[in-house]
């Protein structure tokens, strides 16, 4: 799952070095846009709902807490 979700952040924002990155909202690489399509290619990918009170920075700042996030939204790898 980690790996499948590089990617997506890679789709997102190709001009970006999220490998370099401990948090990734902080450093400016994803912005409140790129949540949201993050979401969604979440949601699609891993046939999950992420709860609108789990859409806030700190649940994107890196790969690992979005995997933890679509574990919880019941999201299947």
């Amino acid at each position: 799952m980690n790996e499948q979700i590089m990617e997506m952040l890679n789709e997102l924002r190709p001009e970006f070095d999220f490998e370099d990155s401990d948090d990734f909202v902080m450093d400016g690489l994803l912005d409140s846009f790129d949540i949201i399509s993050l979401v969604s290619m979440l949601e699609e990918k891993y046939e999950c709902k992420v709860d609108g009170l789990d859409i806030v920075p700190e649940n994107f700042s890196s790969v690992d807490v979005i995997v933890e996030l679509v574990k919880k939204s019941g999201g299947k790898s």
